[in-house]
């Protein structure tokens, strides 16, 4: 199992960004997908998850209505579209396999993840 993200960078407060997690090495359709992230010294936490066939979504509360979570199947994708970020969204984002047919908020429920890719939001 290989995740592989992408996307991150520097952006100023209000700005957008599109992270991407390449995924391979198991059947990535059968499998809920959730985003994490972590800031320094702080624990990780939940951002958002997407189930099989995209049924439904999941976000943290600090991210719903500016984070959308979305996949593609097709080409074993996973995507987090965030925009009108703050400087709080500062963090290493991973994306990460779920050990079932969905999104859970609890990391215990995720065995695969990528290495992640950095987000930082600064003037």
């Amino acid at each position: 199992v290989q995740l592989v993200e992408s996307g991150g960078g520097l952006v100023q407060p209000g700005g957008s960004l599109r992270l991407s997690c390449q995924a391979s090495g198991f059947t990535f359709s059968y499998y809920g997908l959730g985003w994490f992230r972590q800031a320094p010294g702080k624990e990780r936490e939940f951002v958002a998850g997407i189930s099989f066939r995209s049924e439904s979504t999941d976000y943290a509360e600090s991210v719903q209505g500016r984070f959308t979570i979305s996949r593609d199947d097709a080409n074993e994708m996973v995507y987090l579209q965030m925009t009108n970020l703050k400087p709080e969204d500062t963090a290493v984002y991973t994306c990460n396999k779920a050990i079932s047919t969905f999104a859970f908020r609890t990391s215990s429920m995720y065995d695969a993840g990528g290495q992640g890719t950095q987000v930082t939001v600064s003037t």
